[in-house]
């Protein structure tokens, strides 16, 4: 996920203590030096200790504020977290981990599919948050777009909101070049139907996720992007719920 937008207008509340400290930045700088399992395995320790028990703890912290405003994405720590373990099957990169720690919170019921949710990513590099539909499947595609066809205005409202907008940029949509067969060519929201995902992203600096207020900066981004988030799984909601069985058999 790549954005050039930096900083952010959101207000940050003070914590207790950070999360993370320059070991842990200087433990991923190494990791990507020597990214071999002999090297990862000789300083598993430093990687729970520094990185995966912090990211466990941001998360919880995290996830403790979504009640407020996204129930529907509360899960444990554990199943919102990203192994390191890279994979590697169709890629010619073979190198076995990630260089950074992630988090993805999707929606319940959506577990099993490229539901929307939200994303959090700490490296050396940058501290990525974004919220969105990202590389849906087929029917989840047709299903946002012909969800875009009924309510575009609504989309066009939620997509271009001012705070979301001055705190986050659009993710890259992956358009398509034209409208996709079954969809009206001139519809208002033909834009929007090419796009193959949607969502919003921020890269902020590196240094941010140094700091103790890093779980509120994640928690108030995506609370500004629910609005979209909860337009996107509407229609991927609708079309996983179980039908229910006819009476007597009939139909």
């Amino acid at each position: 996920m790549v954005s050039k937008k930096r900083g952010s207008s959101i207000e940050q509340a003070p914590e207790v203590r950070p999360y993370f400290t320059p070991a842990a930045f200087k433990f991923l700088r190494d990791l990507k030096r020597n990214n071999r399992r002999e090297w990862f395995e000789a300083r598993r320790e430093i990687y729970e200790q520094e990185l995966k028990q912090p990211m466990l703890a941001l998360i919880e912290k995290v996830t403790q504020g979504m009640m407020e405003y996204a129930p529907g994405h509360i899960r444990p720590a554990q199943k919102s977290f990203f192994r390191i373990y890279r994979d590697t099957r169709f890629s010619p990169d073979k190198t076995p981990y990630k260089t950074h720690v992630a988090a993805w919170w999707t929606r319940s019921g959506l577990e099993k599919t490229s539901g929307g949710g939200y994303y959090l990513q700490v490296s050396p590099t940058d501290l990525v948050i974004a919220a969105g539909v990202f590389m849906p499947a087929k029917e989840q595609l047709f299903a946002i777009r012909s969800h875009l066809c009924e309510h575009h205005e609504e989309f066009g409202r939620l997509i271009n909101e001012k705070k979301l907008r001055r705190a986050m940029n659009l993710h890259d949509p992956i358009a398509l070049t034209r409208v996709p067969k079954g969809f009206v060519a001139d519809h208002p929201a033909s834009e929007w139907i090419r796009w193959r995902q949607w969502g919003v992203i921020v890269n902020l600096p590196a240094e941010e996720a140094l700091k103790p207020s890093l779980a509120v900066i994640a928690r108030k981004h995506f609370q500004l992007a629910q609005p979209l988030v909860d337009f996107l799984n509407a229609p991927l909601l609708k079309q996983a719920a179980p039908r229910k069985k006819p009476l007597f058999g009939l139909y």
